[in-house]
């Protein structure tokens, strides 16, 4: 029996409840306390957030690449394609990652070797998944830059990273992790070093690969209009908790939380010109290290009344396909 996600569409990814904890030698951080979502097959969700809210950690998590010594997913479930991956031994998941699940990391240089060519980092991810010969596998690296419309595709294939543009080594990576066809495509942040004009025609090209291919993608990033371009779903998350969960038209509309407002009014307008003074949200992102009572965005919250700061608000449909975790969510709606 296959599953369904909200939507209707069949189900990929099915993460609940997923807790996940770093370990200092005094403390305990926990970056996740309890994220729930889905992604459908062929769907693109966002997940949206500050810097240290948890997006990166909730996709290193999926991927199981969290250090050992010092993180460990200690509850949920991560079911892909119904398969729980907290479940499979280390020799499972390496089949998973690169050829079913790929990611493409916030900054290339870290990520790509810088002692070997670009063609043969590609080649090699394809060599260990599908089984090909040396040739084989230079081949389809060829045929993947010019998927991701690098120019001169036949040269750069014998470039290493530090030859090539930041923009250059960003359609690298997306090459490297689409050469195997994954079914989920994890994008974590993939405009941050670049100029905007790069960033426009990263943007349009995973755009562009995602409805050609038909590969899921999880896209991480800080910028809702970012969201906006590329997402058909999105979700906030904030201190390590979903927050706001809906569509990306709904939650534009008609944010229900008042995180998701505050990121909202923190937005330029180019409409009030140079001399507008951005919005923001004040006080400070609560510790991780400390268990948190209640509402953790309470602290810095106008709408915050006695209840917001003793229980704990759950994810709750406020509207048909649109969630948010606030006690006053619908007083929210009509500010």
């Amino acid at each position: 029996m296959k599953m369904h996600d909200q939507k209707g569409s069949e189900l990929l990814l099915d993460v609940r409840n997923l807790e996940t904890h770093f370990y200092g030698e005094e403390s305990v951080t926990r970056a996740l306390g309890g994220v729930s979502f889905q992604i459908g097959k062929g769907e693109t969700l966002g997940i949206v957030g500050e810097s240290g809210c948890g997006k990166s950690v909730t996709a290193l998590s999926i991927l199981r690449l969290l250090p050992k010594q010092t993180a460990k997913t200690v509850g949920g479930e991560i079911l892909f394609e119904g398969r729980n991956l907290l479940n499979l031994s280390e020799r499972e998941m390496r089949k998973i990652r690169g050829d079913r699940i790929a990611m493409v990391f916030q900054d290339p240089m870290t990520s790509l070797s810088p002692v070997h060519t670009v063609g043969r980092q590609i080649a090699e991810a394809i060599e260990i998944h599908s089984h090909a010969s040396r040739s084989e596998a230079l081949e389809k690296s060829l045929e993947m830059l010019r998927l991701v419309r690098i120019a001169d595709p036949e040269r750069r294939l014998n470039n290493y990273p530090h030859e090539m543009s930041g923009g250059m080594r960003q359609r690298a990576m997306i090459a490297m992790a689409l050469a195997c066809s994954p079914e989920l495509l994890i994008v974590d942040e993939p405009t941050t070093a670049l100029d905007v004009t790069i960033q426009a025609q990263i943007l349009r090209l995973i755009v562009d690969l995602k409805e050609r291919t038909g590969t899921a993608v999880m896209f991480i990033t800080h910028d809702l209009g970012v969201v906006a371009e590329t997402c058909q779903r999105v979700i906030v998350m904030y201190a390590g908790r979903v927050v706001e969960q809906s569509s990306v038209m709904d939650l534009f509309d008609c944010p229900m939380h008042p995180y998701t407002k505050g990121l909202m009014r923190s937005m330029p307008d180019p409409r009030r010109g140079r001399q507008q003074r951005l919005a923001e949200i004040p006080g400070i992102v609560p510790s991780l290290r400390e268990p948190i009572v209640g509402c953790s965005f309470a602290p810095r919250c106008p709408f915050a009344t006695d209840i917001c700061r003793e229980k704990t608000p759950s994810l709750r449909d406020v509207r048909p396909g649109h969630s948010a975790a606030c006690w006053r969510a619908e007083e929210v709606i009509g500010t």
